[in-house]
């Protein structure tokens, strides 16, 4: 048992803290949500442009960036993601943009099933999509006298991990309620992720309790980029979002943050700093695998 032990912590700390990935500048755009699908695209087309005009080589949007946020809302607004207006509007906007384009969230209606989907979908430089998230863990909640929502109630879980490969390294994907689990960032982390993003929608309760928690939680827990969109928040709405979108550094601290408007936040992602983090906290090293398991490497019960 003793040798058995030692072997593994052997493999444990032979892991390389180090990772490889180009630097990069990376925009939140934080929009403003109507009921107008029209008028959403093109908002979002102009403030893509405007943080590529800034420099940004990768630009996400808020989840249900195309559509009012609410399960009343999912199927009538839900589109296929090969071919719907929102797709199409997409890979134009990455490819006159020229940058790598998480596309936020839309409601997808899977048309061999009739299934709606949370869905992001990642547009490549050409306008080539190159991954589709569908929201895993889907926002059942209910706050007494606070909050109650469900969204089980109009949609269906995806059922797998996104790691998208870009020409500055592995990004890992989430959506929103997703963020709460911490084992999908471990996955993306040990697999090469430098970042995790998370176009999101917390409300005015879970926001200021725990939005900008998670997303150091995540950071420092695997040291790696953090960031989560906000839709901006309208108080005329149903659903009223918390905004701050927000970037978080491997070392857990806040670095680039914004208010409830609509509005770019900026930031540039530096595999430096990364690594020097690593190599001054080397958790890669130390992880005791000989007494818990590596989730990266756990297969699904």
């Amino acid at each position: 048992m003793l040798r058995a032990t030692s072997a593994l912590f052997s493999k444990a700390s032979s892991m390389s803290s180090s990772l490889a990935f180009k630097p990069c500048k990376l925009a939140l755009v934080q929009l403003a949500v109507t009921a107008d699908k029209s008028a959403n695209l093109a908002n979002a087309r102009a403030h893509v442009l405007e943080a590529a005009n800034n420099g940004a080589n990768v630009i996400v949007l808020p989840e249900c960036f195309n559509s009012p946020y609410g399960t009343s809302f999912f199927r009538e607004y839900s589109e296929s993601i090969k071919d719907g207006p929102s797709v199409k509007a997409l890979s134009e906007m990455a490819k006159e943009a020229k940058a790598y384009l998480i596309g936020g969230s839309i409601p997808e209606r899977d048309p061999t099933n009739d299934n709606i989907y949370n869905t992001c979908t990642v547009y490549n430089p050409a306008g080539e999509q190159i991954a589709a998230h569908r929201k895993i863990h889907l926002f059942d909640i209910d706050v007494p006298g606070k909050i109650r929502f469900q969204e089980s109630e109009t949609l269906t879980a995806g059922e797998s991990l996104t790691h998208v490969d870009t020409e500055y390294g592995k990004i890992g994907v989430g959506i929103c309620y997703d963020i709460r689990f911490p084992e999908p960032a471990m996955i993306a982390a040990r697999k090469g992720c430098f970042a995790m993003i998370y176009p999101g929608a917390f409300n005015m309760v879970t926001g200021p309790l725990h939005w900008e928690l998670l997303q150091r939680a995540r950071a420092v827990d695997n040291q790696v980029y953090v960031a989560a969109c906000s839709p901006a928040r309208d108080v005329t709405a149903g659903y009223h979002a918390w905004g701050h979108s927000t970037v978080v550094a491997p070392t857990g601290q806040v670095v680039a943050t914004m208010e409830e408007n609509q509005g770019i936040v900026y930031a540039d992602l530096d595999p430096q700093a990364l690594n020097d983090f690593r190599q001054s906290v080397p958790l890669y090293a130390q992880r005791r695998f000989d007494l818990y398991a590596d989730v990266a490497n756990t297969k699904p019960q």
